[in-house]
């Protein structure tokens, strides 16, 4: 039975380790679906399970921080990467450092 993109989605995400971020177009292509960033973005909004799968841990292709459901939405998605270790070059994820090498 072939899996949906979702879950093709959440089994990537949930690879990410703690003190690592992947962005959103990084997901896609590494789902086969190279121009479909903005369908990780969705899957990360309809994510009902953050202890599993960890969507604060992906950002956008710049290493900013874009939409996140839960908590205070930016606010809480950047202190979780904090708490984690992910390092910060002003309000971006400096994503040399921190970025998931897969």
């Amino acid at each position: 039975m072939e899996k949906s993109f979702s879950e093709i989605v959440y089994k990537i995400v949930a690879r990410i380790p703690k003190g690592k971020v992947a962005t959103y177009g990084q997901i896609a292509k590494i789902a086969r679906s190279p121009g479909a960033a903005r369908a990780v973005g969705m899957c990360m909004q309809k994510n009902r399970d953050t202890h599993k799968v960890p969507c604060h841990r992906v950002v956008a292709y710049d290493g900013s921080l874009t939409g996140y459901a839960f908590g205070n939405g930016i606010p809480t998605k950047k202190k979780l990467l904090e708490a984690e270790g992910v390092a910060f070059k002003g309000k971006r994820v400096d994503l040399r450092v921190s970025g998931w090498k897969t």
